[in-house]
């Protein structure tokens, strides 16, 4: 009879690329102790595209449609940013009216990121019923999205100056109709999940981040808020017209799972309140600074050879972005997204360098779940709340 073998060195174990929990295609390389978690080295890149490059060798307007593939689920941020960087550089001026409606779809988006960060957060801790509620909401925003820029997912709807299209008739109401059903939908979700004793047992005290620690991490978003410290840039460093608005900023102080699940719960009922007050008061005018697109064009552009002048679709309005360079930022649903971009008096910026708070984030997933058990790895890969296509870009 032949007795049974234990072996006692430890397992390496691969998570990912192809698994639905590392949402997207991230790999772990885990090294256990029978459960326990001693080691965790993340592999990046699967989904590296060359996006700055790309970006360094096309004008703004000819890059604007490709940023929505950055983070596919907060798609309007991608945009701003995008058009902010040219706007902040040349000191172009945005109609009051374009500004809130760009407010109104960064909200809306946030709430969308935030909904499809809640579903399958709660598949990864076994919850499956979530899931199906969220897609419920998300798909009336999506709506609201195709009603006003054609597109559901990558819109395609900011310029340089303002939006591309005025919101049709009878989208407010709409959108003051899904603000009202939303709100009820929140305390549904709250009643399911909040005081749950099998989620607490998952999430709480998993996945501990001082406040200390999340700053000198560079974390942002709600990984930072939930450590408590009480940094939003629509308060800090205002954009667009959100310093017009009565809303508050979400933070908790455990600064585990638990607390940055609550503070985007929190921050989607803030959202609303955003939105109600922006489609109340949003005032009457144009929709985008036509000056914006005779800005600085280039005189003897090569839009204006022989050659290009018997394309069937004329190339959009062009101008030089001046010798120059800034960083700037926008406050998006997984923390601060910024862009360094550098001009050099030529249609094509220079240097294009993307900021995205995922990437940033990530950073401490190796700290956090080294002595933690395997299970514990899904819950606070979930609550950092990682897209791989702007971690990879």
């Amino acid at each position: 009879m032949s007795l049974p073998f234990t072996r006692k060195d430890l397992m390496i174990v691969n998570m990912g690329p192809q698994h639905p929990s590392m949402h997207g295609v991230l790999r772990l390389i885990v090294t256990l102790d029978g459960e326990d978690v001693i080691d965790c080295e993340p592999i990046l890149g699967y989904l590296h595209r060359g996006m700055e490059k790309i970006a360094e060798n096309r004008t703004i307007i000819q890059y604007l449609p490709y940023v929505t593939r950055w983070d596919y689920l907060a798609t309007m941020f991608t945009e701003a940013i995008t058009v902010n960087a040219p706007e902040f550089l040349e000191n172009i001026q945005i109609p009051q009216r374009a500004s809130y409606i760009r407010v109104i779809m960064l909200e809306l988006s946030r709430i969308a990121s935030h909904l499809l960060w809640l579903g399958p957060f709660m598949a990864d801790l076994g919850a499956q019923t979530p899931f199906f509620y969220i897609f419920r909401e998300r798909e009336l925003i999506y709506d609201l999205f195709e009603a006003a820029t054609g597109m559901r997912m990558m819109h395609n709807y900011f310029r340089i100056g303002g939006v591309a299209a005025d919101l049709p008739y009878g989208w407010m109401d709409k959108c003051l109709d899904f603000c009202d059903y939303f709100l009820r939908g929140v305390v549904e979700y709250q009643q399911l999940i909040t005081q749950n004793p099998i989620f607490l047992e998952r999430v709480e005290g998993v996945g501990f981040i001082s406040g200390e620690e999340a700053v000198n991490w560079g974390l942002s978003g709600p990984m930072l808020r939930a450590s408590g410290i009480q940094w939003d840039l629509r308060k800090i460093d205002p954009y667009e017209s959100y310093n017009q608005f009565d809303w508050k900023v979400q933070w908790q102080k455990e600064g585990d799972s638990l607390a940055r699940y609550l503070v985007r719960i929190g921050e989607m009922r803030e959202s609303i309140k955003i939105i109600q007050q922006a489609v109340e008061k949003i005032p009457g005018g144009p929709y985008e600074n036509l000056e914006a697109r005779r800005f600085k064009k280039a005189k003897n552009s090569e839009w204006n050879d022989f050659e290009y002048r018997f394309l069937g679709k004329k190339p959009s309005p062009n101008f030089e972005l001046s010798k120059q360079e800034l960083y700037v930022r926008v406050e998006a649903p997984k923390g601060e997204l910024g862009i360094y971009l550098v001009g050099d008096d030529s249609l094509f910026p220079w240097r294009w360098k993307i900021r995205p708070p995922g990437f940033i984030n990530l950073q401490i997933l190796p700290q956090l779940v080294k002595k933690m058990k395997l299970a514990d790895i899904m819950t606070i890969l979930g609550s950092i709340d990682i897209i791989m296509g702007e971690v990879d870009r």
